[in-house]
């Protein structure tokens, strides 16, 4: 499997891109420092064998996406069968206003200009393109919220709102270019400083419906405890929920490990269950 993986420097992106090395995949990082792996013990092999291709570059700057891209196609003689977009922004805290994060529109603009840079000898015919993972978060629309256990409510109502309008962002990019409705009468209008008026002008971005291969994951809230997927699966049941298209009343948390779990031996592995939907994911 030859990978294109933005955001996995840390956190998910990082425990499903080494799961995916550990399996034989080649995985093109796009990193804003390409020593951030200097230090790194479990990943050093695999960038001394070429396995793990490291490209300077930033989610916000669309020629170095591009750069991520060619790099990404010249490791798998011109095709790529993952674009791994976990990408998230580091928070400040106020108490007035919950977690800030700036730019605002991070993981938004950064979607969107890999949607933009993508080759245009990826985009057609459809069967060429690669799977899209992209890892936003549960409760970010109205429905989602009104879903969600009573006693984290408060918390997604105020603490997570800035994250959480960026996250819609990306989804409302996503809607466009699999080609599905956003009505404008929806209580879930992304504001303006995440997505500009015009932006579907974008230049090269798809057109409505041109990308079929999409997956959202739309974790509980993340925890840094332990992969509890190894250990349980073994006994046949994964010890974390998933569902389609909904939320679970009864969803607090999940770990980041075990979300690169579910993406690597379920997602990935189950492909045609999962394509086309919003998954949520939670013990």
């Amino acid at each position: 499997m030859n990978v294109f993986a933005i955001g996995a420097s840390k956190n998910i992106g990082y425990f499903a891109a080494l799961r995916l090395l550990n399996q034989g995949a080649t995985v093109t990082y796009l990193l804003r420092s390409v020593n951030t792996f200097d230090n790194n013990a479990e990943m050093l092999p695999f960038i001394k064998s070429g396995k793990a291709k490291l490209v300077h570059g930033d989610g916000l700057k669309p020629e170095t996406i591009r750069d991520g891209w060619a790099t990404a196609r010249e490791a798998g003689n011109g095709k790529v069968d993952l674009v791994l977009f976990t990408l998230g922004g580091v928070p400040n805290f106020s108490l007035t206003r919950g977690l800030i994060f700036d730019p605002a529109d991070l993981v938004t603009r950064s979607l969107l200009n890999t949607f933009s840079m993508m080759p245009a000898e990826l985009r057609a015919p459809a069967e060429a393109q690669p799977r899209f993972v992209v890892i936003t978060s549960m409760g970010i629309t109205t429905a989602a919220r009104k879903a969600l256990p009573l006693a984290i409510k408060p918390l997604y109502g105020s603490m997570l709102s800035a994250p959480h309008d960026d996250k819609l962002g990306a989804e409302r990019v996503i809607a466009h270019v699999r080609g599905l409705p956003w009505p404008a009468d929806s209580p879930d209008q992304v504001k303006p400083q995440v997505l500009a008026d015009g932006w579907q002008d974008t230049p090269g971005l798809p057109a409505e419906g041109e990308i079929r291969k999409v997956i959202i994951i739309r974790p509980a809230l993340l925890s840094d405890g332990e992969c509890r997927g190894d250990r349980e699966s073994k006994k046949g049941k994964a010890p974390y929920r998933a569902m389609k298209d909904g939320v679970f009343g009864d969803g607090y948390r999940v770990s980041r490990k075990d979300v690169a779990h579910f993406i690597v031996c379920d997602v990935l592995s189950n492909w045609e269950r999962w394509e086309g939907s919003g998954v949520t994911v939670a013990y």
